[in-house]
Formats: C-alpha cells, structure tokens, sequence
C-alpha cells in the first residue's frame, strides 16, 4: 500500500476511481461521445506550432474520442489512460497508439511530445501527488510544449461517490502548474455564453518553462 506524507492511501484512491470507470467504460463512451470539446481542441492547438503534424499525448484518453479528432486533423496523438478497457476501446475507435499507464506511476519518455491535452482528467489526481504528475508531464514536453488542461472546478478534495476529485479555481490551480515549471498562456470558462455560476469548467493553457533550482523540491 502506498500512502503519502499524508497518510492518504493514493493506491486506493487511484484504483477506486480506474475500478468505476472500468465499470463503466460501455455507458462513459454512450454519454460522452457526442460530447462537443471543440473549443477546448481549437484552444491547445493555437497554441502550438502550425503548419505540420504535431506529436500530442492524450492524457486521460478514455475511449478515444479525441484522439481520433487529432489523428483526423493530421496530427501523430497518443493516448494514455490507467483503465485497460478504455485503452482497448481508444485503440480501436482512433487506429492510435495507446498507453496503459496509471497517473501515480507515469512512464514517459522525455521531450516526446509537442502538447498534452489532459481534458477532465488530472482533477482525480490527490492534491499531494499533483506536482510529482505535473513535472513528469513537463519532463515529457519539448522547448516551449504546451500544456492543455480542463477540469470541473471548486474548492474541495475527495471522494465524489466512488470517484475521488481535486477541485480547484485558478489561483490554486495557477500555483500548482507554475511550481511544475509551467506559465499560463490563456484561460476560460465553459460552457460558453453562460453566467460564472453556470460555467462549472476551468480551461487552461499553459506553457513549458524552463526549470531552475527553486523550482525543483
């Protein structure tokens, strides 16, 4: 059993939440495949070099949905998810390469990427064990690689029935992704067009810095 400083159990809570997904991996796809992240996918790839084919990890890929938009648009994605039977299913719908990997543990080779579109995903990470996921991302970006990230936002931390989430308004957020060597480049609010109370999603692009001695714990 891995517990942190804490002595939050981060196993449990990782498995907690794979195990609800791989229980429901058929319904997610059924509920989210129309799901219409247009801006969020116009948003990280303005902010990345034009013009080629970009090497794009999806992190957090589920099903695959939007790996295919990626590989559509001419684009070398990636997936990754800690869920088998997302991978296989992300694998079959995009025709793309795809990683079982779990957030806690990545496994990512350094400078493999030009972007990392991590949309509702890095909110399951506990809050203790952000910043070690966060520099394991900027260790996989290249110069200047964008990080792209959407989660629901808040200002709470634990068990949403049996999901675990770290809910987070930009301050925090901005703190975290700046102490894992990121900038923010642009933020927004979605849905689009609707009041701040009706906007319960936190979009964010950011941009790989280079690392200095502070910054690394």
């Amino acid at each position: 059993m891995a517990v942190d400083s804490s002595g939050m159990d981060v196993d449990n809570i990782e498995r907690g939440t794979l195990d609800h997904y791989e229980g429901s991996a058929e319904s997610f796809w059924q509920g989210t495949r129309e799901h219409d992240v247009s801006q969020n996918i116009e948003a990280f790839l303005q902010a990345l070099p034009q013009g080629g084919a970009l090497d794009i990890l999806d992190l957090g890929c589920g099903p695959g949905r939007d790996l295919r938009t990626f590989k559509d648009l001419g684009h070398r994605p990636t997936g990754l998810d800690g869920s088998k039977t997302f991978c296989r299913m992300a694998s079959q719908h995009s025709g793309c390469p795809v990683l079982h990997q779990q957030f806690l543990s990545l496994q990512l080779k350094e400078g493999s990427f030009d972007g990392i579109f991590a949309n509702a995903s890095l909110f399951h990470v506990p809050s203790l064990e952000l910043p070690g996921v966060l520099r394991q991302l900027h260790r996989a970006l290249r110069p200047d690689g964008i990080l792209f990230s959407s989660n629901p936002r808040g200002n709470s931390e634990g068990w949403n029935g049996p999901r675990y989430g770290h809910y987070m308004e930009l301050g925090p957020t901005e703190a975290f992704l700046k102490q894992a060597g990121f900038k923010i480049m642009h933020h927004y609010y979605r849905p689009e067009g609707l009041p701040r109370e009706q906007q319960p999603w936190l979009a964010i692009v950011s941009q790989r810095q280079p690392m200095n001695c502070k910054q690394i714990p």
